[in-house]
């Protein structure tokens, strides 16, 4: 018989007087990336501290009461304690960069936007890269003092825990948060009680909580509709990331985008500048179109104008395939009762989110509708936005493409998440505070070169021991699950060596990203794993998606091979892949291994976690490492070649893949000299290093943001606002009026007054006869754009030459000229743009004309 509890309640320790503190440092995800406040935590309990999934709230609330007692007894404790309290306070204290930049935002803030956030492994808030890119986001933020605030859901299961069985079959586990045992706290009311906000939701209104996540300086506010007064059904859209349906999906975007702006409003938050960090965002953009219409007293397209001059969209997805799409039967589901109730219409949100305007039944492209709302849209790498550029060319079809306005930031990583306390102590000796205060700085960088081969070799050993330790207890771990049967410590020692070169690869188990490569050709594969003079060792780790069948059958195959060959104790994959298993095999690696289909890998951040720690780089091009590739600090597979056939591509990479490895991977690091170091290895870790670190982190990333998007729309939304919105309301009138005119406008007439001949430095005069129509002068700009000439005859731009006005009139008259400096086949051609100083970008109009072949 089991026995119910009439009541149940928690007892958890009382913090003594002198450690009163001890909550607020621990709630505040400064720890993540300070080792120094993270082992106060790990200091009163070791043990809980691992079996917590290193959560200092859980720490704090399970350790006995007398081990409190004792630690604030003890002065070595106290000053350790009274140390990270220094810390913290001195960087919420200290002025930031943004400071002192003298950035004007009249209190602002930047709102974030996302669907998952990777800050530790104890917040189980991500599923991958996506999330902990916006982890890192979020830190770098802090770093530099950007008013920034993120929006995401608190999962009560987040993304699953993987478990695998002794043939590699995956399995899911979906554990419950305890979100009062986590570094985390429920928004309150005036009145002490759970603050909530109401939506309206398809028939009904929708009740969502939230809680307060402190990153640093920065709040970040996680939804959750896990509450009693909703049904089951509402209570379980925020159980699960990226689980469910379609009209599961679709149900969390809008508490994410409704429910973040209704959140914002309750707290009194202003809002400046909107980041929507991937399509899942999209909704935002409806809820704030209809706050400013109700607030400013605006028209649709008046308040889309404001919404649009203040968002920047980051698309991180590579493929059509990966947007969320919606049927117009499930947007009508849950935005007709919106049509109604706030006069929005119906058609114009509809083509906003459509490919093809206007063409009944199209689905909801989020995508689309992020990048028709938002007047700066980027990539995560310059590749990527290449590809972002070919996706959504359709939507400016009168543009050439290296013009579609698209652009792209670069992700980065946050440099002190990542890398290794054995790295991070030399940092300090031979770079001094600078490599943490300003890791974007290339000058503190160049002292790499300062630190003696022998040291800097013995950091990276030290962390690639404590790898390996790692792993082997997650290896032992796993046996003992599968075969109930414990493994030895002689057994254990087998599996892995610190001494050999070891590869890895960890990533989601997605089937563009080819995690099983390198087992086209097994006999090449066993011939490296068993050769005892130069050995290579492989660790594994990842997740497939829970529906995604075919990825769950490449981790299978890996486990298989190893278990078939006999190959199992340097051929490893560690299981349940989350930001702990990532730390140490970033830390730990010699070499980072990444074999993505080009060009389907968005910008691939791993990599760059590993440069910190010392790890080099073998990739193939495509994501970050295409601008990151030299010679002297890395590896390449292929040189970015794309075949139309993916068997042959898979085949011409797989063999190039093992080339690099056997011909320049293995010799280069077993040669060694009398001191067994690799000197030629280790020479090219410090041009690693030295060149990509401050290249490839967050905190340069978020610098760019803010330089290049936040700060021009702060300051374009300040000025779209003076008096009573009347920047606004002129730009929107000026627009519908050129975009019913313009029709009329044409290029009637084209005159050069050069040879076919010219001499470099010899100018070209051009004019150009322009019919305006019902428009004037001032409303356009007409350009010269001149490039050379392919062997298609087509024009390559290399610059863009605005014309002057010389007559005016229905037909006016422009001229310009071209002057170009170097020999070869070039040439020109005019087109007519808009023109309207409260534009960001007049070609994202897609209004073009040219002049006539």
């Amino acid at each position: 018989m089991k026995i119910s509890p009439l009541a149940a309640f928690t007892v958890v320790p009382k913090l003594p007087d002198s450690l009163n503190r001890l909550q607020e440092l621990a709630c505040n995800y400064i720890w993540s990336w300070t080792p120094d406040i993270a082992g106060l935590f790990r200091s009163l309990d070791p043990a809980l501290w691992r079996k917590s999934n290193h959560n200092p709230m859980r720490v704090i609330k399970e350790v006995p009461q007398k081990r409190l007692e004792d630690a604030a007894a003890t002065p070595e404790f106290l000053e350790h304690y009274h140390r990270c309290l220094s810390s913290l306070d001195h960087y919420l204290k200290d002025r930031s960069w943004f400071d002192n930049i003298g950035a004007e935002t009249k209190d602002r803030k930047i709102a974030f936007f996302s669907m998952e956030y990777g800050l530790a492994e104890c917040l189980t808030l991500y599923s991958g890269g996506l999330g902990v890119l916006s982890g890192d986001y979020l830190k770098a933020a802090s770093d530099l003092g950007l008013p920034v605030v993120g929006i995401g859901l608190a999962y009560r299961e987040g993304y699953f825990q993987q478990l695998l069985t002794a043939e590699g079959q995956q399995e899911e586990l979906y554990p419950k948060n305890d979100f009062y045992s986590l570094p985390m706290v429920p928004l309150l009311d005036d009145k002490g009680k759970r603050l909530t906000i109401h939506i309206p939701f398809h028939d009904h209104q929708l009740a969502i909580g939230a809680w307060k996540v402190q990153v640093g300086r920065i709040p970040l506010y996680v939804l959750d509709t896990d509450l009693e007064e909703n049904s089951e059904v509402d209570r379980r859209i925020t159980h699960t990331l990226y689980g469910g349906d379609k009209e599961t999906r679709i149900r969390q975007e809008i508490v994410l985008g409704f429910g973040g702006v209704a959140l914002l409003n309750k707290l009194g938050i202003k809002v400046g500048v909107c980041h929507m960090n991937e399509g899942h965002s999209g909704f935002v953009q409806i809820a704030r179109i209809i706050q400013f219409s109700a607030e400013y007293k605006l028209t649709f397209t008046q308040a889309l104008r404001l919404v649009s001059a203040g968002t920047l969209f980051t698309t991180h997805t590579p493929v059509p395939a990966g947007i969320d799409q919606f049927t117009p039967g499930l947007m009508d589901k849950y935005f007709s009762r919106l049509y109604n109730e706030v006069g929005l219409s119906r058609d114009d949100i509809m083509a906003l989110g459509s490919m093809q305007p206007g063409t009944p039944g199209q689905e909801f492209n989020m995508a689309v509708f992020a990048l028709r709302t938002s007047d700066y849209s980027n990539g995560v790498a310059r590749l990527h936005g290449d590809v972002a550029r070919h996706m959504w060319a359709e939507n400016w079809p009168m543009l050439p493409h290296e013009e579609i306005p698209i652009e792209h930031v670069t992700n980065g990583i946050h440099l002190r998440t990542w890398v290794a306390e054995q790295m991070s102590n030399l940092f300090d000796r031979y770079l001094g505070p600078e490599w943490h205060n300003s890791p974007d700085d290339k000058a503190a960088w160049s002292k790499v070169y300062t630190i003696p081969d022998e040291e800097l070799w013995a950091a990276h050993v030290q962390a690639k021991e404590k790898m390996v330790g790692f792993c082997r207890r997650r290896i032992a771990l796993h046996r003992t699950r599968t075969s109930g049967i414990e493994m030895s410590p002689e057994e254990l020692s087998h599996f892995l060596d610190p001494r050999r070169l070891t590869i890895g690869f960890a990533r989601r188990f997605a089937t563009y990203k080819r995690a099983t490569l390198f087992l086209r050709y097994p006999e090449r594969l066993l011939k490296i794993l068993k050769n005892e003079a130069r050995p290579v060792q492989f660790v594994f780790a990842g997740k497939a998606h829970p529906q995604d069948v075919m990825g769950k059958d490449l981790i299978r195959d890996i486990v298989r091979f190893a278990k078939d060959n006999g190959v199992e104790d340097r051929l490893v994959f560690i299981e349940n892949y989350d930001m702990n298993v990532a730390r140490h095999l970033v830390q730990g690696v010699d070499v980072w291994l990444n074999t993505p289909e080009r060009p389907h890998e968005a910008s691939g951040t791993s990599g760059m976690k590993v440069l910190g720690n010392g790890g080099l780089n073998l990739s193939i091009m495509d994501g970050w490492w295409d601008e990151a590739y030299s010679s002297n600090v890395g590896w390449a597979i292929g040189r970015g070649r794309q075949l139309h056939d993916y068997n042959r591509q898979f085949d011409h990479d797989a063999r190039m893949l093992y080339d690099v490895v056997e011909q320049q991977v293995i010799p280069m690091y077993y040669q060694v000299d009398d001191g067994s170091i690799p000197r030629r290895w280790v020479s090219r870790m410090k041009d690693s290093i030295c060149e990509l670190v401050p290249r490839f982190t967050a905190r340069r990333m978020v610098k760019e943001y803010c330089e290049d998007y936040y700060m021009p729309a702060f300051q374009r939304c300040l000025r779209l606002c003076d008096g009573e919105r009347e920047g606004v309301k002129e730009l929107d009138t000026w627009r519908r009026h050129l975009e019913s005119h313009w029709h009329e406008v044409s290029i009637l007439k084209v005159d050069c007054d050069s040879s076919d001949h010219l001499t470099p430095g010899q100018e070209v005069k051009v004019k150009a006869k322009v019919r305006l129509g019902s428009i004037t002068s001032s409303d356009i700009e007409v350009q010269i754009c001149f490039g050379t000439i392919d062997q298609n005859n087509h024009l390559e731009l290399l610059g863009i030459i605005p014309m002057e006005i010389e007559s005016n009139g229905n037909e006016a008259l422009f001229k310009g000229a071209v002057k170009v400096e170097d020999s070869g086949r070039f040439g020109y051609t005019v087109r007519v743009i808009p023109n309207h100083p409260l534009l960001a970008n007049p070609l994202r109009m897609g209004l073009v004309k040219w002049a006539p072949f």
